[in-house]
């Protein structure tokens, strides 16, 4: 667990500096889903009660089983709520107390209902409708299968039209935290960077270098190599005019590290906090972070710091938990913390959204760390 010295000066910091986001806005983008939360049923015993398939590997065995054959299995909703990273994060972000714009696709040209509370939090500005992922969840993971035709009309085009170009500009040049994720997801997402790079950055002013932009690549598995090397030297170049953050899961930073000719590290934690180290340099960043399930590295130019999680073996939700992170990590960071302080942010979010299903309030952070679990 976290030490208690860390706990608490972690804790009395945020305390003290939780009034300061009223004046640190958020601007986030661009992706939008709807995510049913999902359950697999193993037995049914009456209309009520069942018992669900427990893991992954399960699943797997049974459809293995039925190849030549068939197969039915039910799949029992348990929760219909909003999703898609950038929603996820800027939900949570908005319930810190910062103001927070969020631009992406949750219906067009009506808002869809999963959508209001974060309308109610946040500034949304919609561009088109929402994609939908069946987030299918287990006790060693969740499998994420999304129907993603409507992303295809997050453009820059559609961006200027809906947005504004000169509004565009403005909540840059505002916003202490800038969010852009899902890169995977989004086809013309890389064009959407150019345009910002080329059309809004040169105007900014100077006060935006000390701002921070992070970049959640979201799983970029299924993209080329060449995409990806070309996706991560568009984030680069943006740190000639913010504090650039890409942010990671394990998965993602060995595929990163891959594309990049780093070494494949094992999985010891030292081995992944020298990847996180390797990865900031040969990108020229300001930060790199890597949260596997049980903890969390993040890298600087002088730094590289690990923090263990409150691992949760059979959490309530898991399907949001990296973008939960991510959102305290920034937190930390939008505060003024250091590596190791914005760590706890980050797995105390995480932490507290995987046991409850809600974004916590800076109050909620603080009894968490007042009062952390030991499993």
């Amino acid at each position: 667990m976290a030490n208690s010295s860390l706990l608490t000066k972690t804790a009395g910091a945020l305390a003290t500096a939780k009034n300061n986001l009223q004046a640190r806005p958020a601007l986030i983008g661009f992706d939008g889903f709807v995510d049913e939360i999902v359950r697999m049923v193993d037995k049914r015993s009456s209309l009520k009660e069942y018992s669900t398939i427990p893991t992954i590997s399960q699943l797997a065995a049974r459809i293995a089983d039925a190849a030549g054959k068939s197969a039915n299995i039910e799949m029992v909703v348990q929760k219909m709520k909003l999703g898609g990273n950038g929603p996820i994060m800027a939900n949570a972000v908005a319930a810190f107390g910062a103001p927070v714009t969020y631009i992406g696709n949750l219906g067009y040209p009506t808002l869809h209902p999963v959508f209001e509370e974060l309308a109610q939090r946040a500034r949304v500005i919609s561009i088109a409708n929402p994609g939908h992922t069946d987030a299918l969840e287990f006790d060693d993971g969740k499998l994420l299968l999304g129907k993603l035709e409507t992303l295809n009309e997050v453009t820059w085009d559609n961006l200027v039209q809906r947005a504004g170009e000169e509004k565009l500009a403005e909540l840059f040049a505002a916003a202490h935290l800038i969010s852009l994720n899902n890169w995977t997801m989004l086809p013309y997402m890389s064009d959407i960077w150019k345009n910002i790079q080329q059309r809004i950055c040169p105007h900014l002013p100077a006060s935006t270098k000390n701002h921070l932009i992070f970049f959640d690549l979201a799983d970029p598995e299924k993209r080329l190599a060449a995409d990806i090397r070309a996706a991560l030297e568009l984030i680069a170049k943006f740190q000639d005019y913010f504090q650039v953050i890409l942010g990671t899961n394990e998965k993602e930073s060995f595929e990163i590290a891959e594309v990049l000719g780093i070494p494949q590290p094992d999985n010891q934690q030292e081995s992944i906090m020298r990847m996180a180290e390797e990865l900031r340099a040969k990108l020229g960043i300001h930060n790199v972070v890597i949260h596997p399930v049980q903890y969390a590295v993040a890298a600087s130019a002088n730094a590289v710091q690990l923090i263990e999680g409150p691992y949760a073996p059979k959490p309530l939700i898991s399907t949001g938990a990296g973008d939960h992170f991510n959102a305290g990590f920034c937190l930390g960071r939008l505060l003024g913390f250091d590596l190791e302080m914005s760590l706890l942010t980050g797995v105390t979010t995480s932490g507290f959204y995987v046991r409850t299903a809600k974004s916590p309030a800076i109050d909620d952070l603080l009894n968490f760390m007042r009062n952390w679990p030991q499993s």
